[in-house]
């Protein structure tokens, strides 16, 4: 059965763009674009993460391997990046077709305001039938500043825009139940809501271009799987993998939706990075915050207030055992919240609309 999805974000990785001299595949760049036109033909919005601009940096400048090589990756970086988004630029031109560059940082997730913005304007270029080529803005990312991997970057991109799929193209056919290179190993074709532990059969090895392995891989389609969005893990150098993983023809591992969660809690669940304070719940909080029942964070379940944080910001709710329960946003400061620890008949700290918790 075929799977009829309206907006889906596609996310090409290193691997996939790049030869095994370092350098941009071409063909299997255009081959790639010619089914990302003829999805967009039949009405589909697309939008596409990309790596590539390195490596397109690579192809036109050689540096010297004394240099810093954080200074060189800005360098390739800066370069490459004009480069990757005119091969774009002319690949969707011969299907008339037009493309956007959409270069981000983790400070754009970092509040609601940046977070709105960025999800403006890329509503407003699918309006248009322009397909948004995002990539992570290399030039000013360094270090702490860094997405873990494009890989976070899509799964972010596909919760903002409540895409429908996020279809993520590497250099093997999805996740294997072993090590691939062995045989009698087979690909995990579907991935519901009970989740496997994959730690135990996936290697953790980076790829050889790319910055994330398949653990980050996994734990990513598992957060975004759980926010209502489908998942797909495959292998970007088979031919046709688009259409035929959009018309499940291809062994691929999928990761099923969970229900939909509301926007703001999208949000929020890709937003512990940013989190200022941290808050200790008692065991009955716990429960009742983890049970099937909609239900808000009571000064009555606080045990502690670990650290400080002002109205509106992310908190992390913690247990005893400080393991993480979820995030929210704190409708009242770090103060006030002391002053009502263990209180009855008080406003919550953190409403269920603005609560994800963890699964």
């Amino acid at each position: 059965m075929a799977f009829n999805y309206h907006r889906i974000v596609i996310k090409i990785g290193s691997n996939v763009f790049t030869q095994q001299d370092g350098l941009p595949d071409l063909k299997r760049i255009g081959h790639l674009v010619e089914q990302i036109a003829a999805i967009k033909k039949q009405g589909k919005e697309v939008i596409l993460v990309s790596s590539g601009a390195v490596a397109s940096g690579r192809s036109m400048i050689s540096v010297s391997e004394k240099s810093d090589a954080v200074a060189v990756r800005q360098l390739l970086a800066s370069i490459g990046q004009v480069k990757l988004i005119n091969t774009y630029a002319n690949l969707f031109g011969y299907f008339e077709m037009l493309c956007s560059q959409v270069l981000v940082t983790k400070e754009d997730f970092r509040d609601r305001l940046h977070y709105l913005n960025m999800r403006n304007c890329l509503e407003i270029l699918l309006q248009h039938q322009v397909i948004p080529v995002v990539n992570e803005n290399d030039v000013v990312s360094v270090t702490e500043l860094m997405f873990t991997d494009n890989d976070e970057l899509a799964g972010l991109i596909a919760s903002m825009l409540n895409a429908q799929a996020l279809i993520v193209l590497t250099n093997v056919d999805g996740i294997y139940d072993g090590d691939p290179k062995l045989p009698g190993s087979k690909v995990i074709e579907e991935v519901g809501s009970e989740m496997p532990d994959f730690s135990s059969f996936i290697t953790s090895g980076r790829s050889q271009f790319g910055r994330g392995g398949m653990i980050t891989k996994s734990n990513m389609s598992q957060k975004v799987a759980q926010l209502g969005i489908a998942v797909h893990i495959a292998n970007g150098t088979t031919d046709n993998i688009l259409t035929g993983v959009l018309e499940n023809k291809v062994a691929h591992t999928r990761f099923a939706p969970n229900k939909t969660k509301s926007g703001k809690k999208k949000w929020i669940a890709h937003s512990a990075h940013y989190a200022t304070g941290v808050v200790k719940v008692n065991e009955g909080a716990k429960t009742a915050l983890t049970s099937d029942k909609a239900t808000s964070l009571l000064p009555v379940g606080i045990v502690n207030i670990l650290t400080d944080f002002n109205k509106g910001e992310i908190i992390k709710l913690v247990d005893e055992q400080d393991r993480l329960i979820g995030l929210g946003i704190a409708e009242y400061s770090a103060e006030k919240a002391r002053e009502k620890i263990g209180q009855k008949n008080q406003k919550p700290l953190v409403h269920y609309d603005y609560l994800y918790l963890q699964s």
